[in-house]
């Protein structure tokens, strides 16, 4: 992954690789709003909880009921909320259930906490778990099952069903499911986004992770947030002011007063054309992929384009001399690498003419 950030940064490279959000568009309302934020005074320590007002703003777009005094803790990001989370729930030696292939940084913080990650295999093409697998990773060791939906790297949208089950399982076992919700304003289809705390049987036993990065373009704001329950949420507010003690106040404050300036329904239907075109795009090349459901990627199997055992980071490096255009492997997104050989993962949030420039470049290849 190291080797990409720094193809990434190459002047002519095309980026589908990174996730930075570079659509939707950031919204001048909040550069203005945190403008006068600056110059207002709010340039001191603010309520380790989160501003008041921008923890009202989360609250008001959860789906289910939640209490921005007791329910709400904002965090730098989701990053620290993932380690605030995992840090109050799970003690040295417990055990982790994680879906893979998933995002790479969920195994690396259950590492960090002194945890044990317990892999659940998600099977090609539609990445879906066996359920036989999943009640088998449940043990009297289990203390969480991390989730994210939609998913990164595979755009899955956990269903009902799915959900269910799980609950069931975290019933039994007495489990807290802590569910990576960044990319939930971007579910496609008419389908509506599930959250684990609308489900009966989770939403009790619930932690939501979410973020700005993604649904307003602000990811070097650092603004994410931990939705739970008044006592889960009281331990994460002692952990967190450990960690960071709160993020940016300007940012905070600038984010709550312009949170209205997104058009979040825009933003999903431009990024749903934009996952329209990237699906034409690769497949057009030949490349095997699932529809994505949610989120801002596709993860695709471009084995049947190579001769020969097909290797991850050989297939981007040489896709990137011959055509500019710079993909992720698939490799880092499981536990076994192994298993990741044959797939990129390939960012759409882009904006149209970025996708178009790949078009170019990629089919006259």
């Amino acid at each position: 992954m190291i080797e990409v950030f720094k193809l990434a940064r190459s002047r002519d490279t095309i980026d589908l690789a990174i996730g930075t959000p570079r659509f939707p568009d950031l919204s001048p309302q909040l550069v203005e709003a945190a403008s006068r934020a600056l110059r207002g005074g709010h340039n001191q320590y603010e309520d380790p909880a989160g501003h008041s007002l921008f923890r009202l703003r989360i609250a008001e777009a959860m789906t289910a009921a939640t209490d921005p005094d007791t329910e709400i803790t904002v965090t730098a990001g989701a990053t620290e909320a993932l380690l605030v989370a995992l840090l109050a729930t799970v003690d040295p030696g417990d055990e982790v259930i994680v879906l893979t292939p998933g995002f790479e940084q969920f195994t690396t913080t259950i590492d960090i906490v002194g945890a044990t990650p317990r892999f659940v295999r998600l099977h090609a093409p539609d990445w879906r778990y066996d359920s036989a697998d999943l009640a088998a990773a449940f043990n009297t060791r289990t203390r969480a099952i991390l989730l994210n939906s939609p998913s990164n790297p595979t755009g899955r949208v956990l269903d009902r069903q799915e959900l269910d089950d799980i609950a069931v399982l975290c019933e039994r076992w007495n489990t807290t499911v802590i569910c990576d919700e960044v990319y939930a304003a971007y579910v496609f289809d008419g389908t509506p986004h599930l959250s684990v705390a609308d489900v009966p049987g989770l939403a009790e036993r619930s932690v939501v992770i979410g973020s700005w990065s993604k649904s307003h373009a602000v990811s070097g704001w650092r603004l994410g947030f931990l939705r739970a329950d008044p006592e889960r949420t009281e331990a994460f507010r002692r952990v967190h002011q450990l960690t960071t003690l709160g993020t940016a106040a300007p940012l905070q404050v600038a984010a709550a007063q312009a949170a209205g300036s997104v058009d979040v329904d825009a933003a999903r239907e431009g990024m749903a054309a934009r996952r329209d075109l990237a699906q034409d795009i690769f497949s057009q090349m030949g490349m095997k992929f699932a529809t994505a459901e949610g989120g801002c990627y596709l993860f695709a199997d471009f084995s049947s384009l190579v001769e020969g055992p097909p290797d991850s980071l050989a297939y981007v490096r040489g896709l990137m001399e011959r055509t500019g255009v710079l993909l992720t492997p698939g490799t880092a997104f499981f536990a076994d690498p192994a298993l990741g050989e044959p797939y990129v993962r390939i960012a759409f949030n882009r904006p149209m003419e970025t996708l178009h420039a790949a078009a170019r470049s990629l089919l006259a290849a």
